[in-house]
């Protein structure tokens, strides 16, 4: 979306917005403008909910602790939430935070860790990863912040798994080709998409995948790339081929 009032700070918060409403926010984000920032009463914010749009909001008072606000306008509708679900095998800590934000930043709407044989990660904290999420959404302007599931194993995720939801595999073993042509056939179909972990799936995990009626396997170009780097190729080729970029 366009930027809106790009030089305020933006804030993810959770309680309803609307026209003339007092907010008191909570002890980080009131530390994070009054003593970080250096706001003060008059200064200005961006508020967002994901339910209610974005909202420009004045500080009030600038408390240390509890910082409060007067919501002023909206200043952007809210957006609907994106269905394009985003699985991935979680990569160590630094690459994770990368990839939780990049997945926020393209527009995923469900981030889904999965763990299969060679996923380097088995443990997740995820209040961290939901925090990325927020973080990106704060500094990107997304307005629907993505839903961040527990991780999973990859067994447990296909066995409950609705077929009618196409799962885009991007697939290392697959011949060099661009899958323009293979994506826009799925144009108006919920999509997912699984980027695999650094050593790649396994031959039993690939070939399950691959028999599913509901999998598409696409190629990512000649080169191999490393996951996170695949996990952004892939969400940018299916955004611009049948996501919201047309």
């Amino acid at each position: 979306m366009p930027r809106t009032h790009a030089a305020l700070p933006r804030l993810h918060v959770e309680p309803d917005l609307g026209v003339d409403l007092d907010l008191t926010l909570g002890k980080e984000q009131s530390l994070y403008l009054a003593a970080v920032l250096r706001k003060s009463v008059g200064d200005e914010v961006v508020l967002f909910n994901g339910r209610h749009g974005a909202w420009l909001a004045r500080l009030t008072s600038n408390s240390k602790k509890s910082v409060v606000v007067h919501l002023v306008e909206q200043i952007a509708p809210q957006t609907p939430p994106s269905d394009l679900w985003y699985c991935f095998a979680p990569l160590k800590t630094e690459r994770l935070d990368y990839v939780i934000q990049k997945a926020t930043e393209m527009g995923a709407g469900r981030i889904q860790p999965v763990i299969t044989k060679y996923t380097q990660v088995n443990r997740l904290k995820h209040d961290r990863l939901v925090a990325n999420a927020i973080e990106a959404a704060e500094q990107c302007e997304v307005l629907s912040v993505p839903e961040v599931m527990p991780e999973t194993t990859l067994d447990k995720l296909l066995d409950g798994w609705n077929p009618e939801r196409k799962l885009v595999l991007a697939d290392e073993s697959a011949p060099s080709s661009s899958p323009i042509d293979v994506l826009s056939g799925l144009r108006g179909k919920p999509v997912a998409i699984m980027v695999g972990p650094e050593g790649g799936f396994s031959d039993e995990e690939r070939s399950k995948l691959l028999a599913l009626p509901y999998t598409i396997p696409i190629s990512l170009g000649p080169r191999i790339l490393r996951a996170d780097t695949a996990s952004v190729a892939a969400l940018a080729v299916i955004q611009a081929t049948i996501g919201d970029w047309r």
